[in-house]
């Protein structure tokens, strides 16, 4: 009953206390000052969707999605114990509700993890050769779930996505970055700014699956200082610390559920 407890999908007190409050509206505030000097240092257009020919390094996932299509079926068996986004990162509670959003996470703000890494190993190896790859993870979207407007955090960083497992009706399955809209195929990625509002629609009875995946934007060399500073900076904030301590216990509880599940075949096999 306890662990069940645990997995409620409910707004953390913590939100609530007014000094944070204060911090996140004056961040968002010196945020988009600093966004506009990262458009003047960027090196690729400074549009909603980026062309992939800016990123060669692309080409290997369209190269091997179908090996990372099997690897996301093999952790979908465990689905139960995958977080719902909210869980791994209480200020995702407005865009993600009731487990609706799964997110089996290979990167959290650069750092690897390795156990989920193990359970993805062609995944974990063609991330391994992104450029500063800050976040990576299987974005898991129920049937009939839609993902409200909402702004990223910086734009020093660029937002790629894979295709892996999408629903029949596609068009159905879609995303709008400002005022674009494109829908997911499988196979295919494409790359976005996900300082540009953007939204989320899976109006199918279908499971959307992709790889989800951000890497340092190519800028130059002020530009990139101005980055791995916010970025060193941010690690102080509440913003990384509670993901991080709950990525290390979704982690360990991920790899414990496979084990029982393990053990269970093979008492069955005996």
């Amino acid at each position: 009953m306890a662990a069940a407890e645990d997995l409620k999908s409910t707004k953390p007190k913590t939100l609530n206390r007014p000094v944070r409050k204060f911090v996140k509206k004056r961040g968002k505030k010196l945020m988009r000052w600093i966004a506009g000097f990262q458009s003047r240092q960027s090196l690729v257009p400074d549009t909603p969707f980026i062309d992939v020919s800016h990123f060669p390094f692309l080409a290997e996932f369209e190269e091997k999605w179908r090996e990372m299509q099997d690897e996301a079926r093999a952790i979908l068996k465990h689905r139960d114990a995958i977080p719902g986004f909210e869980q791994v990162s209480p200020d995702q509670h407005r865009i993600a509700k009731a487990q609706k959003w799964k997110t089996f996470i290979l990167y959290g703000f650069g750092d690897r993890l390795e156990k989920n890494c193990a359970m993805a190993p062609v995944a974990a190896e063609v991330l391994s050769r992104v450029p500063n790859v800050q976040t990576a993870w299987f974005s898991i979207l129920a049937p009939g779930y839609h993902i409200p407007a909402h702004t990223g955090v910086t734009k020093g960083i660029v937002r790629a996505h894979l295709g892996l497992i999408i629903p029949k009706e596609r068009e159905k399955c879609r995303i709008r970055v400002a005022d674009e809209v494109r829908a997911w195929k499988e196979g295919e990625v494409f790359a976005f700014d996900d300082t540009f509002e953007h939204e989320v629609w899976n109006d199918t009875d279908e499971e959307r699956v992709i790889l989800l995946f951000d890497f340092d934007r190519p800028m130059k060399w002020p530009g990139r200082m101005l980055n791995k500073l916010m970025l060193r900076l941010m690690k102080f904030t509440a913003f990384y610390q509670e993901p991080k301590k709950n990525l290390a216990d979704f982690e360990a509880r991920f790899e414990a559920a496979t084990r029982r599940a393990d053990e269970n075949l093979e008492k069955l096999s005996d």
